[in-house]
């Protein structure tokens, strides 16, 4: 907790003292904080850093169009620029795990996104495709430390009856965050000025302010974040009982108003630990050898994939890759691909499937490599602006997003996950398929649209993998889990580069099978028929 917090706090009226004498559980302790404006302010900042990832990752998507004649690029190059921050995600992903878990979640949140926003900034200055490729590769590398740990950090702040919440619920503002997406791109990209940089030797065109206001949340996010603390059970875990019961008391203060009867929580009730994870939690806070940290890493991730876990651990990953190959993988070629169903339609024909409009018009890069790229006056071939069409179907999915995870947020305790991730799996499956018949332009996109909704699932596995395991395996269960998932969205990316232009009907295919058998899949995550409801009745002991 940081001082401007606690002087804020401290200034709230201090009423009379109602002390609890027994030990508390902690999950119980979290309870008695009750829910209020501390919670709203946590779930508000990690809905917002889960959109800041979203922009920094997916926000390219709207520059590839508009940047091929700068940059140069082929359809496969934009594939793999679409997939590389993900790529630097997956390379980080195990280094931020580990850290979160024995450094802290607060820890490794808080400088990654600083650096994320660096990158950012200096990728918008790039004048070629191997440039902007290794900035774009660094703040995934970056970013990734936010993407993962923020679930576990926002979990640990709630009491396992409210955490699935808590999370839909940052999930919720996320939507709403990503409404902003296409709305930025479209009151940004297409302008029309333009300044020449002679130092740089580049002409500064709007996609390039773009992609640095694309950035901008993970700098507010950092600078909101110096005002919380480091996640309660995290510390408790780590032995520091008096700072754990401090940041209870700033809690309950905080979410009461200093309006209700002040609470003395005295002790908590000690979590079991084994005495080997105890051993092992002790030597990575004081080690600094490279060695020793990564066969601490190992030790720290090799549970995951033993025993009980095992099961857990395969079922959860191989679900994020599958839904990451379609939700980002498809993502990032939707802008391209409706901006070149709006060029069809504009020559005049009026009914053709999505891949039809695909082959129809592609771009010979040969036209541009016999271009200055630094010109005024650039080829007709070349975007410097998206059809409006692009904007608009972008801003519905991303409503539909938004509203989606308000509804599931609501009825996620009451239905259960199951059933959730089943219809979502099989009715985006079902219209991926169905795309590649469909011959109305119109229709087709809002099918496309259906089929990207498949996303709604990566925050109900991510909610279902926070059940699944204890407070020191669980961000390095959740972010081993996205790093597959990461890799479903390189994977996907590259899939549809490689295949568009030549193959286009072949990326749906994949995408509506492989989303169908994730809904086959689910049935078999442990205790997944079980409601929260009824498992908060048998036992509300801290996870």
């Amino acid at each position: 907790m940081t001082p401007n917090m606690d002087e804020a706090i401290e200034k709230l009226p201090e009423p009379k003292d109602v002390t609890y004498q027994r030990p508390v559980k902690l999950d119980d302790a979290l309870l008695m904080t009750k829910f209020g404006i501390y919670n709203l302010c946590l779930i508000t900042i990690s809905g917002t850093i889960l959109a800041a990832v979203l922009l920094e990752t997916l926000g390219i998507s709207y520059v590839l169009p508009v940047a091929e004649c700068d940059l140069m690029l082929t359809t496969k190059e934009k594939g793999i620029l679409s997939a590389i921050s993900f790529a630097g995600i997956i390379s980080s992903s195990h280094l931020w795990g580990f850290l979160a878990d024995t450094r802290g979640r607060r820890t490794v949140i808080l400088p990654t996104l600083f650096l994320a926003f660096a990158s950012t900034v200096l990728s918008s200055f790039t004048t070629n495709f191997w440039l902007i490729t290794i900035t774009r590769f660094f703040t995934g590398f970056f970013i990734s430390g936010s993407s993962a740990t923020i679930y576990a950090y926002l979990g640990e702040f709630h009491a396992k009856s409210n955490s699935s919440r808590a999370i839909m619920g940052a999930s919720f503002v996320f939507g709403v965050g990503c409404i902003l997406l296409p709305l930025i791109a479209w009151s940004v990209i297409n302008q029309e000025w333009e300044y020449t940089l002679p130092l740089l030797n580049i002409v500064y065109r709007p996609w390039r302010l773009f992609i640095v206001v694309c950035g901008l949340p993970s700098l507010v996010c950092g600078l909101a974040l110096l005002y919380f603390p480091e996640s309660p059970k995290f510390l408790f875990s780590r032995g520091y009982e008096q700072e754990t019961i401090m940041i209870m008391h700033k809690m309950y203060r905080w979410n009461t108003g200093g309006k209700g009867p002040k609470l003395a929580l005295t002790s908590l009730l000690q979590e079991t630990e084994a005495q080997q994870t105890k051993i092992r939690r002790e030597e990575s806070a004081n080690n600094k050898s490279v060695l020793r940290l990564l066969k601490q890493m190992w030790q720290q991730t090799a549970p995951l994939f033993m025993g009980q876990y095992l099961k857990r651990t395969t079922i959860i990953c191989v679900l994020q890759f599958g839904i990451y190959l379609t939700s980002n993988g498809m993502y990032m070629f939707f802008p391209d691909i409706l901006n070149r169903i709006a060029e069809l339609e504009d020559q005049g024909v009026g009914r053709t499937t999505i891949c039809q409009a695909v082959y129809a018009t592609q771009v010979d890069i040969s036209q541009l490599q016999q271009h200055d790229v630094n010109a005024t006056a650039l080829p007709e071939v070349c975007h410097q602006k998206l059809d409006i069409s692009a904007y608009e179907h972008s801003f519905v999915l991303e409503t539909i997003y938004a509203l989606g995870f308000a509804v599931i947020g609501l009825i996620i305790n009451a239905v259960g996950k199951l059933p959730i991730l089943v219809f979502i799996f099989g009715v985006c499956g079902i219209s991926g398929i169905l795309i590649v018949f469909i011959d109305l332009p119109l229709l087709a996109i809002w099918f496309y649209v259906i089929l990207l909704t498949c996303g709604f699932c990566i925050s109900v596995v991510n909610a279902c993998t926070v059940d699944l395991f204890p407070t020191n395996l669980r961000a390095m269960a959740v972010c081993i889990s996205l790093m597959f998932g990461r890799l479903g969205s390189v994977v996907g990316a590259n899939i549809v580069g490689f295949l568009l232009d030549s193959q286009c009907e072949l990326t749906f295919w994949i995408s509506g099978i492989s989303l169908i058998g994730c809904g086959l899949l689910s049935f078999f995550i442990p205790n997944i028929y079980k409601r929260n409801a009824l498992e908060d009745r048998i036992s509300i002991s801290s996870r």
